[in-house]
């Protein structure tokens, strides 16, 4: 069994779960849990409730308000002294055309009852007065005393006791409100009880509508967001009274029974066009899938978070591997010019042509050693942006035949069959001489590291159409298809075990392809495992001018 190490990459794995991953999970989890109690605990619609009672009980405020306003404004015009006459009650009519009734009554002087002059015509309204006139003429002879003490009481107290009526219209009844008051008697005491009831009419045509209409805008310039309507209903009647503009129907959320002013009336709140159970139902579907979004987002965050830590992770390793990979690579070409070196210097050999070959190898492994170092320096470059070519009009088959004879040394020695097929039609190609020198010497190279029993390079250059085609070929041990793209990328190294136990940079293929695309050509793979591989370079004929190196690696 596998013993669990703790290493960089378990106590980075670590540290990213406890920073991100596990706030990430508490945030989606604890939203969720909040989501349930609010959907279980019906808390936005209680939040509703709580403003809709809100708005009634400021608007109930104002509705009284107005009327106490109005009730004052006749009040003040009773006469503070001596008892009022016909004539007084009909000009506080007349000054006050939403009034349908006053009256006094003093007991000395009985009950004086007058009603807007320009309606007694109308038959209800006159079936009216006289119902009222009757009304308050009995009330008063039967419970003046009582009466007096209750008005008193509102009077001392700062209130106004107010009633309701019925005006028959009809087969309809209309609200009616009336208030009671005190007035002065003929020695100027308060001891005389008046009264006057509002126009019907007036309340339901004028007065309700407006107040209505009022609160909203009222609401409206104070912020409020949600567009309300507010309906009036008597208690025992669903049958609206009156409503505000945007009322449309249906039953209402919230209800309030009216003090004060207009007691028997309800008033109404809803919101137009959907219902509190609606818009909770819309705000925890909405909740969800903003939750849910959050959630992915989290999701794709810590993936991409980790995906991209284990990729630096794995580059950081494998430029770990690249150190090591390079002091090897660099240790063998030292290591033979130092041997060949002491040889010569200790004088044993003993004939001019093995002097002459010692030398060929001393210069041919530091011609090597050079390019080691040539393929490190162009990667440093190029990773910064600093890589620049030096194109010229270049014979390619004089470059490619002496780049090869440097080499063959090399390939001789390993006991490889070497091919090599230039073609003679070949026109001038601009190219930097060094780079595609460097790129053919990094594609035999590998052909010599990973070939195993069948040792064959060949190298051929041929036209095609309107571009030049350099191909290697060996028998090697070939690259699997779903690897083919990766072997250009920086460092990367296919995962055969072979390739593994075979020294090198990775860094080879990945500026051969960044020289081609600095020509404006490409390079291409075709190549099977145990089937050996075929790198092409392609490059165009035609002329380029002199470009910095504009692609990364």
């Amino acid at each position: 069994m596998k013993r669990w190490q703790w290493n960089d990459r378990t106590r980075l794995m670590l540290t990213l779960e406890l920073a991100v991953v596990l706030p990430a999970a508490a945030l989606v989890i604890l939203n969720a849990v909040h989501l349930s109690a609010i959907q279980r605990d019906r808390g936005v619609e209680a939040a509703f409730q709580r403003d809709f009672n809100q708005v009634l009980l400021i608007s109930e405020k104002h509705l009284n308000q107005k009327a106490y306003e109005l009730t004052d404004d006749v009040r003040d015009q009773f006469p503070k002294s001596g008892i009022a006459c016909t004539e007084t009650l009909d000009r506080i009519l007349a000054s006050h055309p939403y009034i349908a009734h006053v009256w006094v009554y003093d007991p000395e002087s009985g009950l004086v009852f007058r009603s807007q002059p320009s309606r007694v015509k109308e038959p209800y309204f006159r079936g009216e007065a006289e119902n009222l006139s009757s009304m308050m003429n009995s009330w008063m002879q039967v419970d003046y005393k009582e009466a007096l003490k209750e008005v008193t009481s509102y009077t001392q107290k700062g209130r106004h006791d107010f009633f309701s009526n019925h005006a028959t219209r009809g087969d309809k009844n209309l609200y009616q409100s009336g208030v009671v008051f005190l007035a002065a008697d003929r020695w100027g005491n308060n001891t005389a009880i008046a009264g006057m009831v509002f126009d019907a009419e007036y309340l339901r045509n004028q007065f309700f509508p407006q107040m209505l209409n009022e609160m909203l805008s009222h609401q409206e310039e104070q912020g409020e967001k949600n567009h309300v309507a507010l309906m009036l209903h008597a208690r025992d009647d669903w049958s609206p009274i009156a409503t505000s503009t945007a009322w449309d129907g249906g039953e209402p959320e919230v209800e309030r029974k009216l003090e004060g002013a207009f007691p028997g009336l309800t008033l109404a709140i809803k919101l137009p066009g959907t219902t509190l159970a609606a818009m909770e139902q819309h705000f925890v579907r909405q909740s969800v899938i903003i939750l849910t979004a959050i959630s992915l987002l989290l999701a794709a965050g810590i993936f991409l978070t980790h995906r991209n830590i284990s990729r630096e992770m794995a580059l950081a390793k494998l430029k770990s591997d690249f150190v090591s990979n390079v002091s090897h690579e660099l240790r063998t070409p030292l290591s033979l010019i130092r041997l060949y070196a002491e040889t010569l210097e200790m004088g044993r050999l003993k004939s001019a042509d093995k002097y002459q070959e010692y030398y060929s190898i001393i210069r041919k492994e530091s011609e090597r050693l050079t390019g080691l170092i040539n393929n490190i320096l162009d990667f440093s470059r190029i990773e910064a942006g600093r890589k620049e070519y030096d194109f010229r009009q270049t014979d390619l088959k004089e470059l490619v035949h002496n780049t090869l004879d440097s080499y063959r040394y090399q390939i001789e020695q390993q006991g490889f069959a070497f091919e090599e097929d230039i073609a003679t039609d070949l026109p001038p190609v601009s190219v930097d001489r060094e780079a595609i020198a460097r790129s053919l010497l990094n594609l035999v190279n590998n052909a010599l590291k990973y070939s195993q029993d069948q040792k064959f390079i060949g190298v051929h250059l041929s036209r095609d159409n309107g571009s030049v085609r350099l191909e290697v070929i060996d028998h090697g041990i070939g690259i699997p298809e779903n690897e083919q793209t990766k072997i250009f990328e920086k460092f990367y190294r296919v995962g055969d075990p072979l390739v593994h136990n075979t020294k090198g940079s990775g860094l080879g293929l990945a500026l051969v392809r960044h020289i081609a695309h600095a020509h404006g050509g490409d390079v291409t793979v075709d190549s099977a495992p145990g089937r050996g591989s075929k790198f092409t370079i392609s490059l165009p004929v035609r002329a380029r001018a002199q470009v910095n190196s504009p692609a990364p690696v």
